[in-house]
């Protein structure tokens, strides 16, 4: 048996608020062609356009047929409806419209169709704006939950990066200093060597003179402030694109990149020299160290090899210790002996 069920006002029995809740998207005609109530959803989305706007300027109906008058709706029962909103010209709406027989007039109950998910996000749509019966929730609870759970694993991908890379970074870092360390400099000479790099560059070893007598005679915080200081020189006479590594105690490496001018490498060198010897304080007391430096470039080898390169500037820079400290030497590939080498 079917009960007629009126709307609103003592027609049909069912107020406007309820019907809102079962359908927020509806749209109640009179017989006259006038909207005489509009669901809270809509009337949210089309901005309160709706209610009391004559049927023919406020809907366009697209399929099966046009629809200008209520008498055109009731032709159109049980059908699915396409249409458009004068107030949200955009939006193409899925419909069905059923008679109110006592009153005269239709009932329209809409839908975003498949549009819903662009239409959550551009209204700003939430569960509370469709009915709890509606497959819609459904939906919109599983794209919320799924959202949340994207979130959720993007953040911790996130943060799994950024330990990834403090990990990696402290791997390759001098904890006193922050300069680069052994590893460092290994894995850029590595990737300076290979086959695949054409690039011309200098190592530079530097050597710290007189640096064991700050440690003996200040202390090791003395020492260690040198060796802070130190790092800070290298710094400032390298480029960005140099590498500056500390590898052992006072010990430091410095790969030059795209670069073998010996005259060039020789003016850096005096120049670190000259800076180091300035003495830097401590607690009052003054620091006085200087550099034992050694030099050597790729294009003094064939093929160069990291071992082979490294060696050679130890060995240059104990020329320039031997030669009384506070010097620049560079290797000689011709003259292992170190007759005449440039210092």
């Amino acid at each position: 048996m079917t009960t007629c069920v009126s709307l609103g006002f003592g027609v049909i029995g069912m107020s406007t608020c309820a019907m809102g809740q079962l359908m927020p998207l509806h749209i109640w005609v009179t017989r006259d062609g006038v909207i005489r109530h509009v669901g809270p959803t809509l009337a949210r989305i089309s901005d309160g356009a709706l209610m009391g706007a004559a049927l023919d300027q406020a809907i366009t109906v697209t399929r099966p047929k046009a629809a200008t008058t209520v008498c055109d709706l009731h032709m159109l029962q049980n059908l699915r409806l396409k249409l458009r909103l004068s107030s949200v010209p955009d939006v193409i709406w899925t419909a069905m419209v059923v008679d109110l027989p006592t009153d005269g007039g239709a009932l329209l109950n809409l839908s975003f169709g498949a549009s819903i998910v662009d239409a959550v996000s551009r209204f700003d749509l939430t569960l509370n704006d469709f009915a709890p019966t509606e497959l819609t929730a459904e939906l919109l609870f599983l794209m919320e939950a799924k959202s949340a759970a994207f979130q959720q694993s993007r953040n911790l991908n996130e943060r799994l990066e950024s330990a990834k890379r403090e990990a990696q970074a402290q791997a390759l870092t001098d904890t006193l200093t922050g300069l680069h360390n052994r590893r460092a400099m290994e894995r850029e000479l590595n990737a300076l060597t290979s086959p695949a790099v054409d690039q011309q560059f200098g190592i530079m070893h530097v050597d710290l003179d007189y640096f064991k007598a700050v440690n003996d005679t200040l202390g090791h915080a003395a020492g260690d402030h040198v060796l802070m200081h130190v790092a800070e020189v290298l710094r400032q006479e390298t480029r960005k694109t140099d590498l500056v590594c500390r590898v052992g105690g006072d010990e430091f490496v410095l790969v030059l990149k795209d670069c073998d001018d010996l005259a060039l490498l020789d003016k850096i060198a005096k120049r670190i020299i000259e800076v180091l010897e300035q003495p830097t304080f401590f607690d009052g007391q003054a620091c006085r160290v200087s550099a034992s430096i050694g030099t050597t470039v790729s294009s003094f080898y064939p093929d160069p090899k990291p071992d082979e390169m490294l060696s050679d500037a130890d060995v240059a820079t104990y020329a320039s210790k031997n030669a009384g400290r506070s010097t620049h030497t560079v290797f000689d590939p011709e003259n292992r002996d170190g007759s005449s080498w440039m210092n």
